[in-house]
């Protein structure tokens, strides 16, 4: 059954450039995030994922989230991850920023039910998932697809829910741009 998530939204131009690696993952016929045509799929970095988030664990993680300014990110190399089936990922490089982030969202979602270990502090590794599902033969192609990545810098401009039983997502960290 899938988790609930509360995610990182990317800004527009890093969405852009996540996208353009999903697309050429699929136009060379592999596994990869853009095979996902729902309306809910968007590059991200789950911050958090949980059995269910109850009422009173979503307001807490919206008041954990309260006056957050946007957290600048570096999305990093390439990473592979997974034993029988592989993620294929971009490392997120971690920064007080980030872990700030990380440590308010988990947090306020100590109380959700069926937290795994690897979204918990000290054991989570953050990433922007480009393709989910890679056979073992296929990982080298599609690193091969990739390349040598360039870092990316960006921001994480909001957080959003993902109910994957209502198939849909909702803003509850609008974090606010930065003014003069």
């Amino acid at each position: 059954m899938p988790l609930h998530s509360v995610e990182g939204v990317l800004d527009a131009d890093t969405d852009t450039q996540v996208r353009r690696e999903w697309t050429a993952l699929a136009d060379a016929g592999l596994p990869s995030q853009a095979r996902h045509q729902g309306t809910t799929n968007a590059p991200h970095l789950t911050l958090s994922a949980a059995g269910s988030v109850p009422e009173a664990v979503e307001a807490r993680i919206v008041h954990a989230l309260a006056g957050m300014r946007p957290v600048p990110v570096r999305l990093g190399p390439l990473l592979v991850m997974g034993s029988r089936r592989f993620v294929l990922a971009r490392l997120v490089v971690p920064t007080a920023q980030l872990l700030a982030l990380h440590r308010a969202v988990a947090g306020a979602m100590e109380a959700a039910p069926d937290i795994p270990e690897r979204v918990r502090v000290d054991c989570w590794t953050p990433h922007v998932t480009i393709a989910r599902g890679l056979a073992v033969e296929q990982v080298g192609a599609a690193l091969a697809v990739l390349g040598t990545v360039p870092p990316l810098d960006g921001t994480i401009e909001s957080v959003r829910r993902w109910d994957p039983d209502a198939g849909r997502t909702w803003v509850v960290g609008g974090i606010p741009t930065m003014g003069p």
